[in-house]
């Protein structure tokens, strides 16, 4: 059950990074890294740049080198005769550049055919970008208008080969296939969507071995403690400790991934989600804990009327958990969370009128728990329906019936309607009557009478006060003796034993006053009319 909650709210995670509104709009660079997996149509496109500015030029470049279309993409670069040979490979290095240190929003390049003018550089000559250098500050990544285009200054395209000589995975890009080599979703690389894969195994793993030593560790702490808190605690933290270390495992060998900034961010955000997630099912175990605690304490069985809002809290106290959860993590994820509950008060009379069943039902619950006309597990009798009360929830109760059909009634009708439990007797009733035949001698009545007193006192289970034997009707066909008495047992099946010693020793006590039971019976008499 606990693994189950546990993959379905990493997929729900998942799902939520992936649909987040602050990680579902990529940057310029992310669009156009992603042209190998076309975009949604429904996804906003970049405005479409008119074609002799420096910033149609970058974002044909940038489509051209990640579909791997590095011939085309060199005619955007300004590249010595010398060099005319190598201008794929520039293109392609070049790209690689722009990757692993730029982040570019195309929207802030010009989109004017003789550049920006306001940026201190000559006209014709615009400045997309710098790239970190050891031992500088940083260089510049420029562009130049070409007649009728722009194309990367011819100072920016020298520099190529040094800037790709220092980067960090060069082996990397010189060596793996070049499907591995292309911008996956979210802009990770294949390679790095399956070396996350890969790390998440190893975290796993890790986590599992590492949550085992602790939980071992805390176990023999806890068990020198008198308390019994610590020790349920750190029995129901298996889960939580083993994902804390995967996701702690996971965060350590990111670094080897060398991922670009795009897909840093977004592996970051999705685990601090999966944190939040974790942290916020070790609250969730602690409340089973507390609940548990609360159940079995003192107090509860000295309060045995308040005992039974133990399961009603906990239940509250689950559901409050998973709001909070459902707020953090919308927060984590980037939605605005601000105005979502700015949202909920402008719409809360909304609510509050469309929910007015619900929330009955649920002051309803409050008040059955409180009120406490019956408990989960009770034998109760409500109006023309018993059964045993199978969970008492926040907004309906449900009674398992004989004939094992479950009932459910909205707890707002329940609390206005008559409820009847069989849980609370403290002793039970046997009422039946004993009919005689109308040959019945008075000495023999006398003798029936003392006799089944004189049985129902021999019973070691007999309430003493309260038993009755009477002669209470002359009946049409019958001489009608009522019994009444109690038996000190609360056990039902205990009862039904009980009352059948009795009925079978009645029985007997009629048999040996010489008498019999009756049975409906008319005497007819037929009178011959004279003639």
């Amino acid at each position: 059950m606990h693994r189950s909650r546990l993959l379905a709210l990493t997929a729900l995670l998942c799902l939520a990074c992936f649909g987040s509104p602050a990680l579902a709009q990529p940057s310029p660079l992310a669009r156009a890294a992603a042209s190998t997996n076309p975009p949604p149509a429904e996804e906003p496109s970049v405005t479409e740049p008119p074609p002799g500015s420096p910033r149609a030029a970058l974002q044909k470049y940038l489509e051209l080198g990640h579909k791997g279309r590095f011939a085309e993409a060199s005619t955007l670069l300004e590249v010595p005769k010398a060099r005319e040979a190598e201008r794929p490979l520039l293109a392609k290095r070049l790209l690689a550049v722009l990757d692993r240190y730029v982040w570019i929003d195309l929207e802030k390049v010009s989109d004017v055919d003789d550049g920006a003018l306001n940026d201190g550089l000559p006209a014709k000559l615009e400045q997309i970008a710098t790239i970190p250098v050891e031992g500088k500050t940083s260089e510049p990544v420029r562009m130049i208008r070409h007649g009728a285009g722009w194309r990367f200054s011819p100072s920016t395209v020298d520099k190529v080969d040094e800037w790709y000589e220092a980067l960090p995975d060069r082996w990397l890009l010189d060596n793996l296939p070049a499907p591995l080599l292309r911008v996956g979703p979210r802009s990770l690389l294949w390679w790095q969507w399956l070396g996350l894969g890969l790390a998440a195994l190893v975290g796993a793993i890790w986590g599992a071995l590492l949550g085992a030593v602790a939980r071992k560790w805390l176990g023999r702490a806890a068990a020198k403690t008198p308390t019994e808190w610590d020790d349920r605690i750190v029995a129901r933290s298996r889960g939580p400790l083993a994902l804390a270390f995967a996701l702690g495992t996971l965060r350590a060998l990111l670094p080897l991934l060398l991922l670009y900034e795009p897909a840093e961010v977004f592996v970051h955000r999705a685990l601090r989600g999966l944190f939040l997630a974790n942290l916020l099912w070790a609250v969730w175990r602690f409340v089973d804990v507390v609940a548990e605690l609360s159940w079995d304490s003192a107090w509860s069985h000295d309060h045995a009327g308040s005992r039974a809002l133990i399961p009603l809290a906990r239940r509250a106290g689950k559901a409050l958990v998973a709001v909070a959860a459902l707020v953090l993590l919308l927060s984590a994820l980037g939605y605005p969370v601000t105005s979502l509950i700015a949202g909920l008060g402008i719409g809360g009379l909304a609510v509050a009128l469309a929910s007015q069943k619900t929330v009955e039902n649920l002051f309803g619950a409050f008040s059955l728990g409180i009120d406490q006309p019956f408990r989960e597990g009770d034998f109760v009798r409500i109006e023309d329906l018993t059964g045993t009360v199978e969970r008492l929830g926040l907004r309906s109760t449900r009674i398992r019936t004989p004939d094992r059909t479950l009932v459910s009634i909205p707890n707002g009708k329940l609390a206005e309607m008559r409820l009847e439990t069989f849980a609370v007797r403290d002793r039970m009733r046997l009422a039946c009557n004993l009919g005689l035949v109308y040959g019945t001698s008075a000495a023999q009545l006398k003798a029936v009478l003392a006799g089944v007193e004189e049985t129902l006192r021999k019973h070691p289970k007999l309430w003493p006060d309260g038993v009755s034997v009477r002669l209470v009707e002359l009946a049409s066909s019958s001489l009608n003796i009522e019994v009444s008495c109690w038996f000190d047992t609360p056990s039902f099946d205990e009862f039904t034993v009980i009352r059948q010693d009795m009925l079978l020793a009645f029985l007997q006590v009629v048999e040996d006053a010489g008498t019999a039971l009756a049975f409906p019976t008319q005497t007819v008499q037929l009178q011959q009319l004279p003639r």
